[in-house]
């Protein structure tokens, strides 16, 4: 299980194009499919791991997009996209911000975002044990990688989904046109055959 998280049986090639499968056969208009694409797409860039279906569920609602796409397109974010998105989200972040990393972007972001959690919910614990919570550790991480990740990721996100959009909106427009053309041919089709077998069907004497 953990191993196809990382690299899916059939590649991620194979995964890109299901996805793009799925969402270009969503029964809905091209524009309101693009929309949910591009919160799913922006919410690839925002340091809430865990909660992008529900971030990218709610942007698609406000935005009145479709949000099975939505959800789909938070897979933008994947194992082979984190790090250079977290990487040009920090730097970013850090830019504006007018601030500069204590061990720089590239130390281990996932290790980061791992120890915080793991701070989280020892707190959490904490409430409902003897245990003593420390918040220390998850101001740092809000300071230095958090919050410039909320900030920095806004401006490279924003770019990526937009273009997604600008690029979905055509493709399933001609994909959705291209396969209700197949339909009314196949339905043409099947409407001739039956006239056929209705003229060489028995006439009453």
């Amino acid at each position: 299980m953990i191993a196809d998280f990382f690299y899916p049986r059939g590649g991620w090639t194979r995964a890109a194009h299901y996805v793009k499968h799925r969402v270009r056969r969503l029964p809905d208009t091209p524009e309101k499919i693009s929309r949910g694409v591009w919160a799913g797409v922006f919410t690839a860039f925002t340091p809430f791991y865990g909660l992008h279906f529900v971030v990218a569920f709610l942007l698609a609602r406000l935005m009145r997009g479709n949000v099975l796409a939505a959800l789909m397109g938070t897979f933008f974010g994947n194992p082979l996209t984190y790090v250079p998105i977290g990487v040009a989200a920090l730097s970013t972040g850090h830019w504006l911000l007018g601030t500069r990393p204590v061990d720089g972007v590239h130390t281990s972001i996932g290790a980061k975002f791992g120890r915080a959690f793991n701070e989280l919910w020892h707190n959490v614990v904490a409430i409902f044990t003897p245990a003593r919570a420390d918040w220390h550790g998850l101001g740092i991480f809000y300071n230095e990688v958090f919050y410039p990740y909320l900030i920095g990721g806004l401006i490279p996100g924003v770019i990526s989904a937009t273009l997604c959009y600008y690029l979905s909106v055509p493709l399933i427009s001609a994909y959705q046109k291209r396969r209700q053309k197949v339909l009314r041919a196949k339905l043409a089709s099947l409407q001739k055959k039956t006239g056929q077998m209705g003229d060489d069907g028995p006439t009453s004497q």
